[in-house]
C-alpha cells in the first residue's frame, strides 16, 4: 500500500520545463518511428521558422504537412534514436527553450516508382520552443545531415 501511495505522490509532482521539452522531443522521435505526421505537428506553433540547406523559410502548418507527410508515409525506420543525450536549455524567464539533438537513423524509403532504397544517416538539429499560455510549442528547427 505504501508503494502505491508513494507512486501516486511522485506522479503528482510538477514536471519541470526541461522534462516537458524532453517529452516533446520524444514525441518528435516517436512520430518518425511511427511515420505519423499528426504526432509530429501537434505541438508546433502556427508561426514556425526553419533553417536548413542554406535557406531560411517560414512554412505554414499546411506546408509542413504537405512536405513531411509524404516523406513519413514512404519511409519506415528500423532505427531512429538519439546518438547522445539531448541538450536541453530553458531561458531564465521560462518562456523560451531549445533541445539540441544528435541522432542516427536507419530504414527503408519507397520511391515514387515503388523501388525501395536503404536509408542510413546521422543528423543534428536544434528544436526551438516558446511557452504560450503555459504550454510549450515548437517554433522552429535548425538542422543538418551527415550521410
Amino acid at each position: 500500500m505504501l508503494a502505491v501511495l508513494l507512486a501516486l505522490a511522485l506522479q503528482a509532482q510538477p514536471v519541470s520545463d526541461s522534462q516537458a521539452l524532453l517529452a516533446l522531443h520524444a514525441k518528435v522521435m516517436k512520430a518518425h518511428v511511427e511515420s505519423d505526421i499528426g504526432i509530429l505537428l501537434e505541438d508546433e506553433a502556427a508561426e514556425y521558422v526553419v533553417a536548413n540547406r542554406g535557406e531560411i523559410t517560414r512554412p505554414t502548418i499546411a506546408e509542413r504537412r504537405e512536405r513531411l507527410g509524404p516523406y513519413l508515409a514512404r519511409t519506415r525506420f528500423s532505427e531512429y534514436r538519439d546518438a547522445v543525450p539531448p541538450i536541453v536549455e530553458v531561458s531564465p524567464d521560462g518562456k523560451l527553450g531549445w533541445v539540441i539533438v544528435k541522432m542516427t537513423a536507419k530504414g527503408v524509403q519507397t520511391g515514387a516508382d515503388g523501388a525501395k532504397e536503404d536509408l542510413a544517416f546521422t543528423s543534428a538539429w536544434i528544436e526551438l520552443y516558446r511557452k504560450v499560455n503555459g504550454v510549450w510549442k515548437r517554433t522552429g528547427n535548425v538542422s543538418n545531415f551527415k550521410p
